[in-house]
């Protein structure tokens, strides 16, 4: 059996004139479920500037990409009737205040995490493949964790915070690295440890509930799924399914190593903060931390090896002819980083930079 993946996108909604966010989430979340049949596959996000959508489980990753396409244009239509745009930028590049959503525990958030909520204006890209049991799950958890960094790397789309470049390919990796529970783990070893470690973090207090767990990947609590966290939200539709089908891949061949007894990487956790750091600073622009080494190397080396490390899995699935040349055409012409730099470079301003993101978000 082929795993189904599902992704989850959040996206920026702004003024398609100025490119400055609008906290119209509600108006736009109101307009999509009447527009709905079947329900509404959007849903609101901790900030009022943003929407999220989510993908159904899909085994056939054509079909993936079709549907990440449909939801985006589905979103900027919703959007143009409140009088927005989306956009599918990691950060805003534009200078914007915290409009904190009404939820209940949106607002809990706001009270109990300060500056650290009101700054989590930040989209990414989740995606969730299907695992046999908590087990497998946990085997795989144990497994990817060296290999995460280079899917930030390819996914990096967040250059420029409150009006300023940052000097970061994934600007945003470093904010919701503030919260409490964000970021690299150990290896669990098994499920049962994987859960007394979650338990014994909500049980501290901190963290209101397991929907706070915001490892770089972890066991959904909703679905029977490993969900890859770390990637910033794509530019490009493309590179979003190119990346839900590495995630895939991922979870194929670790899956198979667990099954097989093989062990996992014996990295530290702060080896791991380091090599995800690195894939923030330079995304693919630079040199990237060698999973199988942790000593740098360039980028388009690093992206080989997780090719070669996955390329059995791709195969078996018929993926890989699509995923090579994907990865080929990200590499030559950069992340959505990449691409807003030369957007700026362009035309002088963040604010047309913004709009001819706008553009590409829907492909």
């Amino acid at each position: 059996m082929v795993r189904t993946v599902g992704v989850e996108e959040e996206l920026l909604l702004v003024d398609e004139e100025s490119g400055e966010p609008r906290a119209l989430s509600t108006a736009v979340l109101a307009l999509a479920e009447r527009r709905a049949e079947a329900g509404s596959v959007f849903e609101s996000e901790l900030h009022d500037h943003q929407l999220e959508f989510a993908t159904e489980p899909r085994a056939d990753m054509r079909e993936l990409a079709e549907e990440i396409l449909r939801s985006r244009a589905e979103a900027a239509r919703n959007a143009a009737q409140a009088g927005a745009a989306v956009v599918a930028l990691a950060t805003s590049p534009l200078p914007v205040s915290p409009a904190i959503g009404s939820d209940e525990r949106y607002r809990w958030l706001a009270e109990r995490f300060g500056l650290t909520a009101q700054e989590q204006l930040t989209c990414g890209c989740h995606v969730h493949v299907s695992v046999d049991s908590d087990e497998e799950g946990v085997g795989v958890l144990d497994r990817i964790r060296p290999w995460l960094p280079v899917l930030l790397a390819l996914s990096a789309n967040s250059p420029y915070w409150q009006g300023r470049d940052t000097a970061y390919a994934s600007y945003r990796s470093r904010v919701w690295g503030r919260w409490p529970s964000a970021g690299p783990v150990e290896a669990f070893g098994s499920a049962d440890r994987y859960h007394e470690h979650v338990d014994a973090l909500v049980d501290t207090g901190v963290l209101r509930d397991k929907g706070m767990i915001y490892f770089d990947a972890r066991l959904s609590h909703r679905y029977p799924t490993v969900e890859v966290r770390v990637a910033d939200v794509c530019l490009d539709p493309a590179d979003a399914a190119m990346l839900a089908t590495l995630v895939r891949g991922l979870v194929e061949t670790t899956a198979r190593s667990w099954a097989a007894g093989e062990p996992s990487e014996p990295v530290g956790v702060g080896v791991l903060r380091l090599a995800a750091w690195q894939a923030g600073r330079s995304g693919l622009d630079g040199q990237l931390l060698h999973p199988l080494t942790m000593r740098p190397e360039p980028a388009p080396d690093v992206v080989g090896a997780l090719l070669a490390y996955v390329r059995d899995a791709l195969e078996d699935s018929g993926d890989l002819a699509r995923v090579e040349t994907a990865l080929k055409t990200v590499l030559e012409r950069g992340t959505g980083a990449r691409a807003q730099r030369e957007a700026l470079a362009r035309a002088g301003s963040l604010r047309a930079a913004v709009t001819e993101c706008v553009a590409r978000t829907r492909g």
